[in-house]
């Protein structure tokens, strides 16, 4: 599963890191270990969508990061949905949080770093509707059929891009 607009998100990126770094993340993490050019790490898990964030350096000049938003597991079940940053627009909206950022430095050129920016919705789920007896229920055939109430789950919006001096 990859998010889609990919590219957008990180045309965006280079616009709003100006506005991001004036933010400060409600999470906050020191930089991570420097990684090498090929090596696949994960900048991000969210267990609420079922995703990892991973990534790793390409030492393309053009495209110096591969970013991918993959699934945790087959039989996780989502509880909140993942969505991009561009289409959103989360950056200084209200009823969203700056909710983590993730640097990641290369190994290889020690000026660049992969950036993934988790903006999280501060819109409370609703309950299910009431059934026929007047209760609230969650119903498993449902949850497996994949067919959850995906206006009342949480939602995360994922900005993702490379910030820094490219090295020659």
């Amino acid at each position: 599963m990859r998010i889609p607009l990919l590219a957008s998100s990180l045309a965006l990126f280079a616009l709003t890191a100006h506005a991001a770094g004036q933010q400060q993340p409600e999470t906050r993490r020191p930089v991570a270990p420097p990684q090498a050019i090929g090596a696949l790490h994960t900048l991000r898990v969210i267990p609420e969508a079922c995703t990892r964030i991973q990534g790793k350096f390409t030492g393309d000049a053009a495209k110096p990061y591969d970013f991918a938003a993959v699934p945790t597991g087959t039989r996780c079940q989502p509880r909140a949905r993942l969505v991009d940053a561009a289409s959103v627009k989360p950056q200084g909206k209200a009823g969203w949080v700056y909710a983590d950022e993730v640097r990641v430095p290369s190994a290889a050129c020690p000026t660049q770093q992969a950036v993934v920016r988790v903006w999280r919705s501060t819109a409370q789920a609703t309950p299910p509707k009431l059934d026929a007896q007047g209760r609230s229920r969650l119903y498993l055939k449902d949850s497996l059929a994949g067919m959850p109430d995906a206006a009342n789950v949480p939602v995360y919006a994922i900005e993702m891009g490379v910030a820094g001096k490219a090295c020659n």
